[in-house]
């Protein structure tokens, strides 16, 4: 008997353990990124136009993107590594760093998505030269590698491109030197091409 109420009282503690370990852990990075779905749609598949595919993005972008959104002043006011946005600063302070890489590691671990993203063929075909000349070196494979820390291009939504190159234009955003060097050598027409050439990557 006195054998059968140690058996009993140890089998209690480990479910005791095994569910206070559970509560601690907190959600799962899956569930955390289920609750991206309103926006960048089910398993990072964006339904579109304003919010980009997450899926297959790597997880040093994802963090960095992440971090510049949490880093924005609530005045949003510029601030050094800081991102404007119009929600994303919001829901990013919610989550804490170890949180952010697990999403960022979620979804790094998904199949690169590319959507079906109207576009302009004729634009499409001639800002594959521009693709060539200007962006080959930083957006690998079309703009589709997924292990690209300079974020996934190929099949975003062409809205979305286009209200970020605006961003990046005009200030909102801080532009890599890289990329900078570049676009100041591009027409407003070249840059509109290449937009279209990466919304049109299937």
């Amino acid at each position: 008997m006195g054998c059968n109420k140690k058996a009993l009282t140890a089998l209690i503690g480990s479910i005791f353990m095994i569910g206070t370990s559970q509560v601690l852990a907190g959600p799962s990075a899956k569930a955390m990124a289920d609750t991206c779905a309103g926006c960048h749609g089910t398993n990072g598949q964006s339904a579109g136009p304003a919010s980009p595919n997450l899926a297959g993005m790597s997880a040093s972008y994802f963090i960095d993107s992440m971090t510049a959104f949490k880093n924005l002043p609530k005045d949003e006011s510029h601030a050094e590594d800081a991102r404007p946005a119009t929600i994303m600063n919001r829901i990013a302070k919610g989550y804490t760093d170890e949180q952010i890489e697990a999403m960022g590691e979620y979804f790094a671990g998904l199949p690169v998505y590319k959507a079906n993203v109207p576009h302009d063929a004729a634009k499409a075909t001639a800002g594959a030269e521009v693709y060539d000349q200007a962006c080959a070196k930083c957006h690998d494979e079309g703009g589709a590698l997924a292990d690209d820390d300079a974020g996934i291009l190929a099949g975003q939504w062409l809205p979305w491109l286009q209200y970020s190159m605006q961003d990046f234009q005009a200030g909102h955003r801080e532009m890599p030197k890289k990329m900078k060097k570049q676009v100041e050598k591009l027409s407003d027409d070249e840059i509109d091409a290449v937009l279209n050439y990466f919304a049109s990557q299937k």
